[in-house]
């Protein structure tokens, strides 16, 4: 073999070394393009999930406090109609216990003993309504004696507007038991809301006993 043969042999030798290098250098940076792109394509998607998910997650939350305020709403409407509807039930059995003339008119009695009892004063005004004064003014001083012994009790001149019941106050005005329809349904009303809000059943509401004692 010439020094030229050896040259050549040599060049395509060094040739085949570059090229093997060149190779390995272009598949190393091929495999690292590759990776790098594999990780940028699944940060992207990571990403496009977190930002789905977070929408996602918005609009469901969106969508339950929707549903929530709408059942709410309801919910209040129902309470209210049940209120209004057990107000109702309690005036109309007001109306048929006025009926029931020696019964309502025992109950009175009973509630201005306890006015006049309460009130620490010796003069003292009842309040009550149109139809009952025409029935009971004939004869207040005969009630006023039995129900408030030892103490002045006069019957206002005016009558109020209530359904039933009495109001009685001190003569300065300064001290009064409501014994009023509408009185004692404003006191029983906190428990009518939470027999409510309890059991949301007009069937099974504790509505007590408003002319009671």
């Amino acid at each position: 073999m010439n020094q030229v043969q050896e040259l050549e042999q040599a060049i395509l030798a060094r040739a085949e070394r570059l090229a093997g290098e060149y190779r390995e250098r272009a598949q190393r940076s091929r495999d690292g393009i590759l990776r790098d792109s594999a990780e940028r394509l699944r940060l992207r998607e990571e990403r496009e999930e977190a930002i789905a998910k977070s929408l996602g997650d918005r609009s469901f939350r969106r969508q339950v406090q929707a549903s929530e305020l709408k059942m709410q709403s309801h919910l209040d409407r129902v309470r209210w109609n049940l209120l209004t509807d057990v107000e109702q039930r309690l005036r109309e059995r007001m109306e048929r216990f006025m009926g029931d003339e020696p019964s309502y008119h025992r109950a009175l009695n009973a509630f201005l003993a306890h006015a006049a009892k309460q009130i620490e004063a010796d003069e003292l005004t009842a309040e009550i309504n149109a139809q009952d004064h025409r029935k009971l003014a004939p004869r207040w001083d005969e009630i006023s004696a039995e129900v408030a012994p030892g103490k002045t009790l006069r019957l206002a001149p005016e009558p109020i507007d209530c359904l039933g019941g009495v109001r009685v106050t001190s003569a300065d005005g300064r001290i009064r038991v409501d014994h009023s329809f509408e009185g004692r349904l404003e006191r029983l009303r906190d428990r009518i809301q939470q027999a409510i809000l309890e059991k949301l059943l007009p069937g099974g509401l504790d509505t007590g006993n408003l002319f009671g004692g």
